[in-house]
């Protein structure tokens, strides 16, 4: 018997570069995003969130649109005309029950929203554990509506996880004397780096909002991660297709963001006010990341997705030290170690199915992933009938 060809990417096994781009995705785009928003203005003014919102998912429709042309060509042959390519292609993307998607790609903008509104007011570091929350509202919503069924490790894992993000919500007693010490460090850090961050930044950071952004963020990810399944469950349709649906049934409350959220400023002051190269990279990372991570996760199993994880979290606490005085406490050590066993525990193999068999199931495909940097444990729910994720 012949042993199957491992997939490689010039010469890298694919399960190295599935690695090596989860951590990068988990890491890269929460640093940029938040550094984009608390970084020294372009202009008189910082560039409104609602903008980006929406750039976001035109990217997105754009390269999604692009693959599945691709691949409609390939099915319809070259002899075929262009316009039949468009027409099949536009009665794939817009068939009868492609209305069902535009409730979790409302969800979705909102979520993206709210992920600019936390990585505003929280450290990048205090952000990446905090969102791990998604894991938990995605187990509850799979249990109400999936009528899943987790063991008791499962259940343990989820309240261990509630409590790992909690002390590291907590204030640390010990970070009081520290006060003039991490301020004369930021101080240091400013001269050194020109300004790389506004000296008044921090001090307009509000963290229950951000926390707050944070939680409802979550439940919004595990609400339209679990509907996403339950509607397309059993469906044949293609990974790209269902992409691009996505992608234009978030168009119209992207818009409808723009023009009622900041219609007003955008037009005193333009669409791209405050927009630069930093600002446009978190958008791409955004657009592009989480496509990147949805392909690539499908040649990693859980221990390298969950090592990514944890990679990332390290990276974001090593970066937001380095380049936004993030003082770390020994609250926030705590709960982290505690949320990554969490999650690592959460991920386990069940010796048996977690949950009741399900007529008409596929194995699960991997999607675009919102805001992204979102591969979540998902991934382990293989061959359990999910359908495409953000």
């Amino acid at each position: 018997m012949v042993a199957e060809a491992v997939p490689t990417f010039l010469g890298v096994p694919m399960r190295l570069v599935s690695l090596a781009t989860l951590t990068v995705q988990n890491s890269a785009l929460i640093l940029i995003m938040h550094y984009s928003r608390i970084m020294p203005m372009t202009g008189s003014n910082r560039y409104l969130a609602s903008t980006a919102v929406l750039l976001n998912e035109v990217l997105k429709l754009a390269l999604c649109l692009a693959v599945a042309f691709r691949d409609r060509r390939k099915i319809d042959g070259s002899m075929s005309s262009l316009s039949t390519t468009v027409q099949n292609l536009s009665s794939e993307i817009f068939r009868r029950d492609s209305w069902k998607l535009a409730i979790p790609a409302c969800l979705y903008t909102i979520q993206n929203s709210l992920q600019y509104v936390a990585v505003s007011n929280l450290d990048a570091a205090a952000f990446q554990v905090t969102y791990q929350l998604k894991i938990l509202t995605t187990a509850i919503f799979s249990v109400t509506l999936l009528h899943r069924r987790l063991d008791a490790t499962k259940w343990l894992s989820l309240i261990t996880l509630t409590a790992g993000v909690a002390i590291v919500q907590l204030p640390s007693p010990s970070s009081a004397p520290d006060t003039d010490h991490a301020h004369h460090h930021h101080n240091h850090r400013s001269a050194t780096y020109q300004g790389i961050v506004e000296e008044h930044a921090m001090s307009t950071m509000d963290p229950a909002k951000g926390l707050t952004a944070v939680v409802i963020a979550c439940m919004i990810s595990g609400l339209a991660g679990v509907y996403f399944e339950k509607v397309l469950k059993g469906s044949s349709t293609s990974l790209w297709i269902r992409n691009v649906q996505l992608s234009v049934w978030s168009l119209l409350p992207a818009t409808i963001g723009v023009v009622f959220m900041d219609g007003a400023q955008i037009m005193e002051r333009g669409f791209f006010e405050g927009y630069n190269d930093v600002v446009w990279t978190a958008i791409v990372f955004q657009a592009f990341g989480g496509i990147i991570v949805a392909l690539c996760v499908n040649f990693a199993d859980n221990i390298a997705k969950n090592f990514a994880t944890s990679i990332s979290i390290l990276i974001s606490c090593i970066a937001s030290v380095y380049f936004f005085d993030f003082v770390v406490t020994i609250n926030f050590i705590v709960g982290a170690v505690v949320v990554l066993f969490a999650t690592w525990l959460y991920s386990k193999p069940d010796s048996a199915p977690q949950y009741a068999p399900v007529q008409n199931s596929e194995p699960e495909t991997a999607a675009v992933e919102e805001i992204e940097f979102d591969v979540d444990m998902e991934k382990g729910r293989r061959g359990s009938g999910a359908g495409p994720k953000r």
